[in-house]
């Protein structure tokens, strides 16, 4: 029963506008971040030379979340080989938890950004729900996908996304 409803997820997940959405021509807004040794950087400064993005909300008390980081970090060399893509994640961990976030990243091995948004003020501007929440910004800045929720193997549909974002495809999903 578990796998049928699965099954069903992923199929209604890929078509839903609810789970994942077209958000073209929206851009990244510019709030003051962490990073994880504690320095404040602008998400304004976020760019990859003309490339495709991915922002990713997370935090250290979320195991989808994790699940989807350690996914694509499994492959994350080769998309970027391949696509030229970078990975950005966002910890929305409040004060009390966000010493954690380093850590938490360096034990799971992720080679890819990690900032924080202690006060959840990027989650506010990006209008962020429910985590995890995926955005995908095109080499001009702009906000192209936007998909929320993890199942097993997700990361296969979003590394297409990101291939199509790298040939300059119009996302219809």
């Amino acid at each position: 029963m578990k796998k049928i409803f699965l099954g069903i997820l992923i199929i209604v997940g890929f078509n839903n506008r609810y789970f994942a959405q077209n958000s073209e021509g929206r851009v990244i807004p510019a709030i003051d971040l962490k990073t994880v040794d504690g320095k404040i950087i602008s998400s304004s400064k976020f760019s990859n030379n003309g490339k495709p993005m991915i922002i990713d909300f997370w935090a250290t008390w979320c195991k989808p979340c994790k699940k989807e980081l350690d996914a694509i970090s499994e492959d994350y060399t080769d998309w970027t080989k391949e696509t030229g893509v970078k990975l950005i994640a966002i910890s929305i961990d409040e004060s009390r938890s966000s010493g954690k976030v380093g850590t938490d990243a360096k034990s799971h091995g992720w080679d890819f950004e990690v900032y924080i948004d202690e006060n959840q003020d990027f989650k506010r501007a990006m209008n962020v729900g429910d985590i995890p929440q995926v955005f995908v910004i095109n080499g001009n800045g702009e906000i192209v996908w936007q998909h929320s929720g993890y199942i097993d193997g997700s990361e296969a549909h979003l590394l297409e996304i990101i291939k199509k974002v790298e040939r300059g495809e119009k996302i219809v999903d």
